[in-house]
């Protein structure tokens, strides 16, 4: 009857196999599926104007990259383009809204201040590029 209640081996082996596949799987979710970050509730890294995050990415793009890729913002500059999920401030940034942006007409060419996190800088329009921006 012992024998009977005393696991072999084999089982013991196959029961720390599975064990070990179910704790790898729920890591590897965890690790590629994180939380969505809300981006009102952070507070920003960086406080600049488009210009001088321009400059950055102008003069040292490699720099500027790992220090604000993917870290919350906040940039200030004049509005020179707005459409309805969009602003670029001082043809130097453009920021990406989730929302539709209200009150456009009113913010043509105005002073505004916007956080939001830096995904990249692109070369072809030589913008520096913001998603899931709000308005400050």
């Amino acid at each position: 009857m012992l024998n009977k209640l005393l696991l072999n081996r084999s089982q013991i082996k196959k029961y720390l196999v599975l064990t070990l596949i179910v704790l790898i799987t729920i890591v590897g979710y965890k690790y590629l599926y994180k939380e969505h970050r809300i981006i009102e509730n952070e507070i920003p890294r960086y406080s600049l104007t488009a210009q001088q995050i321009y400059s950055e990415f102008n003069n040292d793009f490699e720099i500027s990259q790992n220090k604000y890729g993917d870290k919350i913002i906040e940039v200030s500059g004049l509005v020179s383009e707005i459409n309805e999920t969009d602003i670029t401030i001082d043809n130097k940034v453009f920021c990406q809204f989730t929302k539709q942006i209200i009150n456009r007409e009113q913010m043509n060419n105005s002073r505004i201040i916007v956080k939001g996190r830096l995904i990249g800088y692109d070369d072809l329009l030589e913008q520096v590029k913001l998603d899931q921006c709000l308005i400050n």
